[in-house]
């Protein structure tokens, strides 16, 4: 177990050094001069030159990629050019905000496609499952910039259930967070319901024909009891690898969503700093969205090993 764990920790780090590497060379790739964006109408030859030595730009990249990942180790993100604003105090305005919606999305995503699964996997290619097939990958067909809107249109501008736009933060109070959160939240996880719902049936109409599954009918237990204790749990394996992979993807998803409901989430923040040139700011939310979505993975692969303790003898 300590070797698994060992090997599995030695390898998130080469991935986290890679992908550092990757967003800082990937960045300074873009086009555009952060310093005309600082100077505006001062942007003069000797003017720029002096910032960029300010900044640190005027050096080689191996050498500005050096200090830069010094810097993040000892935990220094670096600074808005334009703002002056700290990446971290950024992130820590802006990483709540993509976790809640994040996790309320995938709650509802659960909620709805565990037991639509459970009861297709039954009775499957009837006219429940092929229903909701049809209906989940209808939904994941939609883009978010075409469901949002229609959702938008009849749950806040016509019903009034919940608002349109904007976010309330959990600190100012607990319903008015939730309400402005589920909207945003529904447009980004209607997708992963058609993909949790499709994983989970197919498992588990597979693991009905087991053996044991089909002594346990014998024994006269429900079939309620026999879905949740006897067949859920063996059929989650590959639902965990999924989940995992997808709840990465949600933070690429989530900037069409933050900007149709206008929420100040991590993928919003790192676009407006593209647009305006702003190095330090999109090294900083891009590695760290990067990083994240490698945790995740690794995390996903923990929650197999858990599930399933033969796979870290595989």
């Amino acid at each position: 177990m300590l070797r698994f764990a060992a090997t599995r920790l030695l390898r998130l780090v080469v991935i986290i050094f890679l992908v550092s590497v990757g967003t800082f060379f990937v960045v300074h790739l873009l086009p555009g001069d952060p310093t005309v964006a600082i100077l505006g109408p001062n942007d003069t030859p000797s003017a720029r030159a002096e910032l960029l030595k300010q900044l640190g730009l005027n050096k080689g990249l191996l050498a500005q990629y050096g200090t830069w990942i010094s810097n993040v180790v000892h935990g220094n993100l670096g600074a808005s050019f334009l703002t002056k604003q700290t990446v971290a105090n950024a992130l820590g305005e802006a990483v709540p905000i993509d976790l809640e919606l994040i996790v309320f999305s995938q709650v509802i995503a659960f909620v709805i496609a565990v037991p639509l699964a459970m009861v297709a996997a039954l009775r499957p290619n009837r006219a429940f499952d092929q229903s909701a097939t049809v209906t989940t990958f209808g939904l994941y067909g939609l883009p978010a910039f075409v469901i949002g809107p229609l959702l938008v249109l009849g749950l806040a501008v016509h019903g009034h259930v919940f608002p349109a736009t904007g976010w309330t933060r959990l600190s100012q109070g607990l319903g008015s967070n939730l309400r402005s959160a589920f909207l945003p939240s529904l447009v980004l996880g209607l997708g992963s319901i058609a993909i949790y719902y499709r994983l989970l049936r197919a498992d588990m109409i597979s693991t009905l024909q087991e053996d044991f599954v089909v002594m346990a009918r014998s024994k006269g237990l429900s079939t309620p009891y026999l879905m949740v204790r006897h067949v859920l749990r063996p059929s989650s394996l590959t639902l965990a690898a999924g989940a995992g992979i997808n709840i990465g993807t949600l933070f690429t998803g989530a900037f069409v969503v933050e900007a149709l409901f206008s929420l100040p989430g991590v993928a919003y923040i790192l676009v407006q700093s593209i647009y305006s040139d702003d190095y330090l700011m999109v090294q900083g939310m891009a590695l760290v969205a990067a990083v994240a979505f490698v945790v995740i993975i690794q995390l996903a692969e923990v929650v197999q090993l858990v599930l399933d303790p033969r796979i870290r003898r595989a």
